[in-house]
């Protein structure tokens, strides 16, 4: 049999240093991780993997092996496509919001939970989880356990806590199980990894990749950027009809009136209002998207923007798929 890599699932080979699941050969028998895996570990070394057509084969894999799910997606990942994703999982499943701690106290839980059962016709269970906080951690053992469920696979996008999860699952259960390999980097995880915890197995995942997203795969700083380390600090732009808002210099954006813009983004993305007509981002062509009261914006891969007016938006940037427009979830 095979042996596989226990940080990110893929099958060991000592034969090719630039493929996937590359291990010394006088290494092999003594090492539970792959050469990149351990680079990551140890070293912080950003090593992008691109894996073709991975969330097609993650349903497909998924719908004929799962005998249950955990569908993890994080607050500021709310939107069609990670919910279109999660109901073309044929199986019993759970959704979780993960990284509660991120999620302004002022929002509670049950408003969101109507909020995705009414906009996008979720009928599953829903739950909050953090991991950092250890909120609706272990008790998602004991749930399957209530229900005689003896192995669960944990699904979700790029950077939604799968891993993280599953360490901490990991730690809880004081077994003796190698940590998953856990970094910000997309397509950490590279294949199916089933890892015994007392009488459950979980099985981590390779993470979903959204179709677009505001960065690039090696672009490490924003990646890290992206994904708030603490509570969310909702920010108001107050915007008259002359000015525009520039998010990380790759989106502008520009009110047909003067209006209230409410960003729910992690803290560490910057915003600037600027006054002048050009500046680059105008040498793209301008998509133009009408915007109901009371709308959010959102921003694949960032977050979402709450338009208080109705309004035409008008956008600049290389990406014109990143966008979608909803009923506000308040």
């Amino acid at each position: 049999m095979n042996k596989k890599c226990t940080g990110c699932g893929t099958t060991l080979q000592t034969t090719n240093q630039n493929e996937k699941g590359y291990i010394r050969e006088d290494k092999y028998d003594n090492s539970v991780y792959c050469e990149r895996c351990f680079k990551i570990i140890h070293y912080n070394e950003k090593i992008v993997t691109d894996l073709e057509n991975i969330n097609e084969y993650i349903i497909k894999e998924v719908n004929k092996k799962a005998k249950y799910v955990y569908f993890l997606i994080d607050f500021l990942n709310l939107n069609q496509e990670t919910l279109n994703t999660f109901k073309s999982v044929k199986v019993p499943k759970t959704l979780i919001i993960s990284k509660l701690d991120i999620i302004p106290k002022s929002i509670k839980d049950n408003k969101i939970i109507n909020f995705l059962k009414e906009e996008y016709n979720i009928t599953e269970k829903i739950i909050f989880q953090s991991t950092k906080r250890n909120i609706n951690t272990k008790s998602l053992i004991h749930e399957l356990e209530d229900k005689n469920i003896n192995e669960v696979y944990i699904l979700g996008y790029t950077n939604a806590g799968k891993s993280t999860l599953i360490n901490k699952l990991n730690e809880l259960e004081n077994t003796k199980v190698e940590p998953v390999t856990t970094s910000l980097i997309p397509n950490t995880t590279i294949d199916f990894i089933k890892i015994k915890l007392n009488n459950t197995t979980i099985v981590d995942s390779p993470g979903f990749t959204l179709e677009n997203t505001l960065y690039k795969a090696n672009e490490f700083d924003l990646i890290k950027k992206i994904n708030p380390k603490s509570f969310l600090k909702p920010t108001t732009y107050q915007l008259k009809d002359i000015a525009s808002l520039i998010i990380e210099d790759k989106i502008k954006l520009k009110s047909s009136i003067s209006n209230n813009f409410t960003f729910y983004i992690s803290n560490d993305i910057n915003i600037e209002r600027v006054f002048e007509k050009n500046n680059d981002l105008e040498n793209n062509k301008p998509i133009k998207i009408d915007i109901p009261d009371n709308s959010d914006l959102i921003i694949k891969s960032l977050g979402f923007i709450n338009i208080k007016k109705k309004c035409t938006l008008t956008i600049y940037t290389e990406n014109t798929d990143l966008f979608e427009v909803r009923n506000s979830i308040f």
